[in-house]
């Protein structure tokens, strides 16, 4: 087990359900992403994305999307970013994950990227774009260093598929909710059932499940399906519209959510 799969399985211990939310890092400031982690910490968040903006952020949506141009037209860049990754990792008692695509890491070099990770705190990285098969030696450094490399299902993964994929995870794995971009709501049916019942037959890590959760009452209907539940573009929503304390407000219904 990685430090993070140990530390996912004894929170879930305490708690129906796990919850991971997410910050694009540099947007709408570093100020407001600090009063964002705050606002997680008071709400007992288990695990935080901190997104490094990219230019072309193909699996967000487009107030990701917005939020990714803001950020890097502000001068967000690598050292600003691990700067804040590991103000975030010493100050709350959430694990911290790097989210972000394969060209950034590919420009750092694996290893590197891995060493800085780990340095800073982080305990593991959601690569959206890179398919297992050429992963090999991100892999291989993410284990020295002890990082969680988090692995993307899908429903459209054919049972074969589940299982080479699931050869790559550590952590945790990353159940995609349904076909597109994040943002767009996600109705919980039957369907999604079985498509977590067989990422469940493909790997025995926890799952967690994202892409278009927004209330507490979608995280209640994942109570025994999922061990974490992802809301992201909600969070960032609700903070654009009505600011701290609407974010707050928010977190405080996800909260009682995954108690009860």
């Amino acid at each position: 087990m990685t430090p993070l799969e140990i530390y996912i399985r004894q929170r879930r211990q305490q708690k129906k359900l796990l919850l991971m939310t997410h910050a694009v890092v540099g947007y709408p400031s570093l100020d407001a992403n600090m009063a964002m982690l705050e606002a997680m910490q008071r709400a007992d968040v288990d695990l935080v994305e901190l997104q490094l903006p990219f230019s072309e952020p193909i699996a967000d949506g487009p107030v990701f999307v917005r939020a990714n141009q803001h950020a890097l037209e502000a001068g967000m860049n690598w050292e600003r970013y691990f700067t804040f990754m590991q103000r975030a990792a010493s100050s709350f008692d959430f694990k911290v994950l790097l989210m972000g695509y394969y060209n950034s890491v590919l420009q750092m070099g694996h290893d590197t990227f891995c060493a800085c990770l780990a340095e800073h705190g982080g305990s593991g990285f959601i690569i959206a774009d890179l398919p297992p098969e050429e992963s090999g030696d991100l892999l291989h450094h993410a284990d020295t260093h002890q990082l969680s490399p988090v692995v993307l299902m899908t429903p459209t993964n054919s049972m074969p598929r589940l299982q080479a994929i699931a050869q790559q995870a550590r952590g945790f794995v990353y159940c995609v909710a349904r076909k597109g971009v994040t943002g767009k709501q996600t109705h919980l049916d039957h369907s999604l059932e079985g498509f977590l019942a067989r990422c469940r037959r493909a790997t025995s890590l926890p799952l967690a499940l994202g892409f278009g959760l927004r209330t507490g009452a979608d995280l209640r209907r994942l109570h025994g399906l999922a061990d974490i539940g992802i809301i992201g573009t909600a969070l960032l929503t609700a903070w654009e519209q009505g600011g701290a304390k609407q974010y707050e407000t928010l977190l405080q219904d996800l909260r009682a959510a995954t108690t009860a």
